[in-house]
């Protein structure tokens, strides 16, 4: 039995002072603090961690990350995961999705199987929920930084041996045999489909969300722009119930667009990410991204060319970026790395808040969002 006590415990909606929050490997029970001797006498061995006033938040879920402490999801070995997982346990994170990227089918067959090994594994560090598969049914016209030479038509052959595992998949619904594609997944599976790398027009776009995707890859970033006459991609996620995730680093959108998403979607749809490649949480330099060079410099990674290559955001930062630039409350900002991602991937009812009987999923962080600890399942992955 373990119990937190000093600190501001963040809700979906509220902060509550003056609370003991009370778990093993589930959430227990949230007490007042001034009950806890009465509670002490009837439990056997109990651990009290002091927050010392710091926030008390649930774990942040990243949906959207390549690699990062060095390693990428695409290396394809347990150790890579393993050491993804490692590293952004340090920045409040306690489960997320490797993501692949347009590179070979037998490569990205690799990374997959990698993954499906690593959802039985418990690495001291964030949890595999399952993988995100991004690209290869993308646009050439939007690639971003992923390569053109191993992008093709959307096949649901290509995807079916791994439905078990594979939760959100990116599709350009203008490419090639996506209609059919969208259908198939619909029909098959439960994987979230979600549009992003797409020249789609407003019409082809607000099609393929009628018909299935309900999900959006990194808005603003790699899709046809909002125009007052072609409102793209962009004004199909605007004009539908599609969530979006957006990568809060003020460098692959302006802040002021923050308060914008906010105000036309409502902060219940907005998922953050980090996209991070492998050069997260270290320091500038030369690095690699899907067999391409990204130089990584002043808070940002680019190929040599000067397109974005991912970013080297952490999930702590984009929570505080996006509370510091807006106008919302701290739970806001939480519940957009918390319990926003946990309902878009469906394990809200396991995840994403600290209601009595989920999973002990639990960050304390301080004024400046710098953790302090990491809780995953009960156990303590990371400590300052």
């Amino acid at each position: 039995m373990k119990i937190i006590i000093n600190g501001k415990i963040i809700l979906e909606d509220k902060v509550l002072k003056n609370k003991a929050l009370i778990f093993n490997e589930k959430i227990i029970d949230l007490i007042d603090e001034d009950k806890i001797e009465e509670y002490l006498k009837r439990v056997k061995d109990p651990k009290i961690i002091d927050a010392k006033n710091n926030y008390v938040s649930p774990g942040f879920i990243d949906v959207h990350i390549h690699g990062s402490g060095g390693s990428d999801t695409m290396d394809g070995t347990l150790e890579d995961i393993e050491k993804i997982s490692t590293s952004i346990c340090k920045n409040g994170v306690t489960s997320f999705l490797p993501t692949t990227m347009t590179m070979s089918k037998e490569k990205i067959e690799k990374a997959l199987d990698t993954v499906r090994e690593a959802l039985s594994e418990k690495f001291d560090g964030a949890k595999v929920l399952g993988a995100n598969v991004e690209g290869p049914f993308i646009s050439e016209e939007y690639k971003g930084a992923q390569s053109k030479e191993y992008i093709r038509k959307a096949e649901y052959d290509f995807i079916k041996n791994y439905k078990d595992i594979v939760k959100l998949i990116t599709l350009a619904p203008e490419v090639k045999g996506a209609e059919e594609f969208i259908k198939e997944m619909k029909r098959d599976t439960n994987i979230v489909m979600s549009i992003g790398h797409s020249n789609a027009s407003y019409e082809e776009a607000l099609k393929a969300i009628d018909m299935g995707i309900s999900h959006s890859t990194h808005i603003f970033n790699a899709m046809t722009p909002l125009h007052h006459r072609k409102p793209g991609v962009v004004g199909a996620i605007f004009n539908s119930k599609v969530s979006c995730e957006i990568i809060a680093d003020t460098i692959h959108v302006h802040p002021a667009i923050f308060e914008l998403l906010i105000n036309v979607k409502g902060k219940e749809k907005i998922v953050l990410i980090t996209d991070s490649m492998r050069a997260g949480n270290l320091e500038d330099g030369n690095y690699e991204l899907g067999g391409q060079k990204v130089v990584v410099k002043d808070n940002s990674a680019r190929l040599v060319d000067g397109t974005l290559a991912g970013s080297i955001l952490t999930l702590n930062n984009a929570v505080k970026n996006m509370f510091l630039k807006t106008s919302i409350k701290i739970q806001d900002a939480v519940a957009m790395a918390t319990i926003n991602p946990a309902r878009v991937l469906k394990v809200d009812n396991k995840k994403g808040s600290l209601k009595i009987g989920k999973d002990s999923d639990i960050v304390i962080f301080d004024e400046k969002f710098n953790i302090n600890m990491t809780i995953v399942e009960g156990n303590t992955v990371f400590k300052e």
